[in-house]
């Protein structure tokens, strides 16, 4: 498989390509399903003003600190409350997925994949986090999420780096309607310029990095209404950049791990 190179033309967002091959991009302007509205102003996505679906800017200082070892010492004992919620899974499906922290010249980001529009299913092409459904030989919800980091990145994730689980996801609403309960695997997988990439080109299109930062910013934050029928039904957080729109899940799942990494 060829190597895969850094795209450096901008400093919030790093992509992965992998050279000698083509891959191609979706843009913010993919088709939207019919079940939901999403609003937009001329210049583009509402800013959330409610819910607390996003936080407020912090300080510099703060996405400094985010991956020092005092914050990785306080989110863990956060997160050590929701093993129980995995203990019992009352013959319910599961999935996982791995939360990707990592760093890009030595500034915090979230590493993402963009999923192969040749899969099957309504999200092929999505930004998402690398994760599945869990398989009978997996011992845990973390083993599924580093089973699968191995089998669409390429890359050993230890269980050392993985700082705890979030709370469950269920993904049984009008938006997504699989029935499955999602694990967010949080780990932080050190420099990225230390990472082996192996991206598996029939699960994934390409990988790509944000800054905390950038993720962090008003500016690239939004919100979408959903109706369930003709009804308002509820509020999701999107995050966007010039070249990705992440929502659904994905969305979910980072903006809960902003909350924990970057409390304001």
């Amino acid at each position: 498989m060829g190597k895969w190179r850094r795209d450096n033309s901008s400093k919030s967002q790093k992509s992965y390509h992998n050279i000698g091959s083509t891959l191609f991009t979706k843009g913010l302007t993919k088709g939207l399903w019919t079940s939901y509205h999403e609003r937009w102003s001329h210049r583009g996505p509402l800013k959330s003003q409610m819910c607390g679906l996003h936080m407020r800017v912090p300080q510099q200082a703060a996405f400094e600190d985010c991956l020092s070892s005092k914050n990785e010492e306080r989110c863990r004992e956060h997160l050590q409350s929701n093993t129980a919620l995995y203990e019992k899974k009352g013959g319910k499906s599961w999935a996982a997925v791995i939360v990707s922290l990592c760093t890009v010249g030595g500034e915090p980001a979230f590493l993402f994949t963009l999923r192969s529009s040749k899969l099957r299913g309504r999200h092929k092409g999505d930004v998402s986090f690398a994760g599945g459904k869990q398989d009978p030989s997996d011992t845990n919800i973390v083993e599924t999420a580093l089973r699968e980091a191995r089998e669409e990145l390429g890359i050993n994730v230890t269980e050392n780096e993985v700082w705890g689980v979030l709370k469950p996801l269920n993904d049984s609403n009008v938006l997504f309607q699989s029935g499955m309960v999602i694990a967010p695997v949080l780990a932080n997988l050190g420099p990225l310029e230390n990472l082996s990439l192996r991206p598996n080109p029939n699960e994934v299109e390409e990988v790509f990095t944000l800054t905390v930062a950038h993720l962090c910013n008003p500016q690239n934050q939004g919100y979408t209404h959903f109706r369930t029928g003709n009804r308002y039904g509820y509020t999701l957080p999107v995050f966007h950049s010039d070249k990705y729109r992440i929502w659904g899940l994905t969305a979910i799942a980072l903006d809960h791990t902003l909350k924990l990494i970057m409390p304001v």
